[in-house]
């Protein structure tokens, strides 16, 4: 992987609208996303020779190329796990034009996940196998598994709700800003929060990320190439991929410390590879489909101690000006939810400094994807 290091950059960015309900379907949102993104970065459709998606992606290869009028494809590749692969659709795209298997790779996300089904109320199907020690005893969504996890941490360590609503006040507090996202109208108090109705308990409504319609898209070429392009590049530092040895989805049954999950050992894998550490990462968009990710996502990737993402979260530290401004766009608690793929842009525009909660002076943002499940991550730099 030390191959990689800023070998590529990220240099177009495109998404739809988010909403509760769009009217296109997911094919005609994902060509918007990924046509905007090309125009963004001055490319060419047909100069496409690489894509990269999410094995939950419904919009396949064959029908993107013809529709958005793409070249001969050399390199195309999709990642399992929903929200965990959302960096790695960049990461197999640097791998893949660093390697010389293609010269210009486009990632994106189509989901209409606001108007369309829940995934687990298909009970026509057999269940995998990890549902199976899980669904028959009420764990029935991931809310439900991660609210058990929760519930474990806050045993263990003290954490409160309180530190979730910091969680949830700062990705709101962005989302204000940003007229894109969907609760840019909607500001959110503590009484709002502590009186919402249970989820899934301790989890409340806002500790939930949002329903949304929408599709958003992003170009990688090589450093060289960069250069040449319409917009400054968004250089990819480090990347990485963690499945833990014995891990089993959202609950961490089979380890020794199911609170110990995928974003330690991709953690690890990032540093490894990297100029940096995290006391040099000025952003981060943390992976927020519920609340207590960006907790354990904090303690994960190093940013405080073991046991002590709750307590991180005091005194505005997550918000701009504070320790570690994250979610600057929102994220997928406020913004919009369509797997992780807006935090991978929303850290484009902070390395741009073109986001709407801009950070002064922002040069690095970590980039992650979902926690409890298998994942990736992503440096970037400017």
């Amino acid at each position: 992987m030390a191959g990689l290091k800023d070998a590529t950059a990220i240099v177009g960015i495109g998404q739809t609208p988010f909403a509760k309900h769009l009217p296109e379907d997911e094919r005609t949102l994902a060509c918007r996303a990924v046509l905007a993104a090309l125009d963004d970065a001055g490319i060419a459709p047909g100069e496409v020779d690489a894509l990269a998606s999410y094995t939950m992606e419904e919009t396949d290869e064959v029908e993107l190329a013809k529709a958005c009028g793409f070249g001969d494809l050399t390199f195309f590749s999709k990642v399992g796990f929903g929200g965990g692969g959302s960096c790695a659709t960049v990461a197999h795209l640097a791998a893949a034009i660093t390697a010389g298997q293609a010269s210009v790779g486009v990632a994106w996300r189509s989901r209409k996940r606001g108007s369309g089904p829940r995934p687990w109320t298909n009970t026509t199907v057999q269940l995998p196998t990890p549902a199976q020690w899980t669904r028959p005893y009420g764990l029935l969504r991931p809310v439900d598994e991660i609210a058990m996890l929760t519930r474990r941490y806050m045993h263990e360590y003290g954490a409160t709700r309180d530190h979730l609503f910091n969680v949830a006040l700062a990705c709101r507090n962005r989302a204000n800003q940003n007229p894109a996202a969907i609760m840019y109208d909607r500001p959110l108090t503590r009484e709002m929060y502590m009186t919402s109705r249970w989820v899934s308990e301790p989890l409340c409504l806002f500790d939930n990320c949002l329903e949304t319609d929408g599709a958003l898209a992003c170009v990688v070429v090589s450093a060289e190439r960069a250069r040449d392009c319409r917009r400054e590049p968004v250089y990819v530092h480090s990347a990485a991929q963690s499945l833990p040895a014995q891990h089993h989805g959202m609950v961490n049954y089979w380890n020794d410390d199911p609170l110990t999950g995928p974003a330690w050992s991709a953690a690890r894998h990032l540093w490894k590879h990297s100029d940096l550490a995290p006391e040099d990462v000025d952003v981060a968009q943390i992976y927020d489909a519920f609340t207590p990710l960006v907790l354990l996502s904090l303690e994960g990737y190093g940013f405080c101690g073991r046991g002590e993402g709750g307590a991180f979260t005091e005194g505005g530290a997550l918000e701009t000006g504070g320790l570690l401004p994250v979610n600057t766009g929102g994220g997928g608690l406020s913004e919009a939810y369509v797997h992780g793929f807006n935090l991978i842009n929303e850290g484009v525009k902070q390395l741009r400094g073109t986001s709407t909660a801009q950070v002064p002076g922002a040069s690095t943002c970590l980039v992650t994807a979902g926690e409890g499940v298998p994942t990736s991550a992503l440096l970037l730099r400017n």
